[in-house]
Parts: C-alpha cells; sequence; structure tokens
C-alpha cells in the first residue's frame, strides 16, 4: 500500500512539474519576424528616444550625447527587490554586441533573453511587445551605431523567491497581453496615439496601478500610482484626473511647462526630453489618445 501511495504521489509530482515546465516555457518570435524590412535607423533613433532606452541604460556620468553610452546601472526600485537596467551597448562582451537581431528583438518584445532566460518585468517588455517588427528593426539598426561600454552589468538585487526566473514564465501568461487597454473605434490620430502611449512610451508603467503580483491593473488604466521611490505618486492622466486642453498636453510634453506654469520634474522630466525628439504630430496623437481613455475619478 505504502509502495502505491509512493508510486502515485512521485507520478502526480513529475506531472506537476511537466506541465509547469510547459506553462512557463519561453515564447519564440513567428517565422520571419521583420525578414522582408530594410532597417531604416533614422527612424530607429526616433524609436530609441520614444521608448526612452537612454532614460534608463545610459551612463549619466558620461552627460548628454547625440550617441548615448548604454552601460546601464540605474537602480529600479520595487516591492519585490532593486532591478538594475543592464549594459545594452554594442560592446562584445559586456553589452548586446554578440546578439543576433532575432534575440534582441526576443528580448525587447518577449522578455527572452538570448539561452531562454525569462527576463524581469522592470524592463517594459509587456509595452514592447506591441511594437511592430518594422520598429524593432529600426531600433536594432540605430543601436549598433553607439559606442560600446565594457563596464558590466551590475546584478538584481531580488531575493527568494522571485530570483527563480522560470515562474516569470506564469506571470507572463497574464500580464504579456496582445490586445490593447484601450479599445473602441479610433481614428488614424488616436490609434497613433495609443501605439506611442501604450506600446513604444510605456505611460502605463508608470501611471497604471499595480496588482499583488506587480501586474498592470486595467480598470483603473492611466489613473495614477504609488512612486516606486516612496516620494509622492504618479498622477492621474485619465480625463477624470487631468482637466487640460489637448493644447496644453501637446505643449506639456514638447516643453515640460503645464498651464499652471509649473514644469515637469523628475523622470517624467527626461520623458519630455525624449518626446521633444519626436515630430510634433506624434505629440498630437498622445494628447489625443489621453482625451479617449476612460475617465478615472481621483483618489479621495
Amino acid at each position: 500500500m505504502l509502495r502505491t501511495v509512493a508510486a502515485l504521489a512521485l507520478v502526480c509530482a513529475g506531472v506537476i512539474a511537466m506541465t509547469f515546465w510547459v506553462l512557463t516555457r519561453p515564447a519564440v518570435l513567428p517565422d520571419g519576424y521583420a525578414s522582408s524590412h530594410a532597417p531604416d535607423a533614422a527612424n530607429g533613433a526616433l524609436v530609441f528616444a520614444a521608448g526612452g532606452c537612454a532614460s534608463c541604460h545610459a551612463d549619466t556620468e558620461a552627460g548628454e550625447s547625440a550617441a548615448p553610452v548604454l552601460s546601464g546601472g540605474l537602480a529600479l526600485p520595487s516591492d519585490f527587490g532593486t532591478f538594475r537596467a543592464p549594459n545594452i551597448s554594442p560592446d562584445p562582451q559586456h553589452g548586446i554586441g554578440n546578439w543576433t537581431f532575432e534575440e534582441f528583438a526576443r528580448a525587447v518584445t518577449l522578455g527572452v533573453a538570448p539561452g531562454g532566460k525569462h527576463l524581469y518585468p522592470a524592463f517594459p517588455y509587456t509595452a514592447y511587445t506591441h511594437a511592430t517588427p518594422e520598429d524593432i528593426a529600426d531600433l536594432w539598426a540605430y543601436m549598433q551605431t553607439l559606442p560600446p561600454s565594457s563596464e558590466p552589468s551590475l546584478p538584481q538585487e531580488v531575493g527568494f523567491p522571485f530570483s527563480l526566473r522560470r515562474g516569470i514564465g506564469l506571470w507572463k501568461r497574464v500580464n504579456l497581453r496582445e490586445d490593447y487597454a484601450l479599445g473602441g473605434d479610433l481614428d488614424e490620430t488616436q490609434e497613433r496615439g495609443r501605439y506611442l502611449s501604450e506600446a513604444l512610451v510605456h505611460c502605463g508603467e508608470c501611471h497604471t496601478p499595480r496588482d499583488a503580483l506587480g501586474g498592470l491593473d486595467r480598470s483603473r488604466w492611466l489613473s495614477g500610482a504609488p512612486n516606486p521611490t516612496g516620494k509622492g505618486r504618479i498622477p492621474n492622466i485619465t480625463p477624470g484626473g487631468l482637466d487640460w486642453s489637448r493644447q496644453d498636453l501637446v505643449y506639456y510634453l514638447t516643453s515640460g511647462m503645464t498651464p499652471e506654469y509649473d514644469s515637469a520634474g523628475g523622470q517624467m522630466a527626461e520623458v519630455v526630453r525624449n518626446l521633444a525628439q519626436l515630430p510634433e504630430s506624434d505629440r498630437v496623437a498622445i494628447a489625443a489618445y489621453l482625451e479617449k481613455v476612460p475617465p478615472v475619478s481621483q483618489p479621495e
């Protein structure tokens, strides 16, 4: 009898382990991803600016440059530990210089590193998964033009059980979604704004509250969230919390100045500097998108 029970326990354990392994296996790119596209590094520079890549990965001690050094190191605090932005320069040893384009695209859009390791979602691939293959190819082409850095990436400061990356595969099954947060009928400008806001600029990563496992609460999309640094609160930018006109929004995204003559600070100042590099039509599109987002009232 005991042998039978033990055998059944082993079988059950094996089934559970196999199910876990299948459910958490890393996703792969579709066949022929961006294979017919001729990369455009000039557009890639705009994608790079919209994505805020330099804000997390650039060497701040090197100063502002038209060709930032992407040595990483920025600390990103969270409830799960402190994440460190890695070196993503073209350096072959300490950066991503030995990666193929397919490995790069898989990391950016699916959160999977070369070799199949899940990346922590402190890297906003849940937003970048909406980016078009053409924009990812252009981004890759632009990043090849940047200077390499031999600065090693710093380790992630994440404790057990979050240090077990295989479990991120389960998290992705819930939070790595193909659909946009904002659905419904949109005009061309609003669609462009949705693409920029939800994919490249990843506004939701900061402005949307999260659940207990760190996933974005889409029922309160862009309604504001606690600042991970513990200082203040990231504001509600739905029409229920922000009553600015489209002109006000575009001016703010261009200059950082609010209708009340205040100025953007902290990480938002970096976002404005990035968005100011885009065509004005893109900032208009983001403003049009924000007008379309369902309003969420300010918390009491």
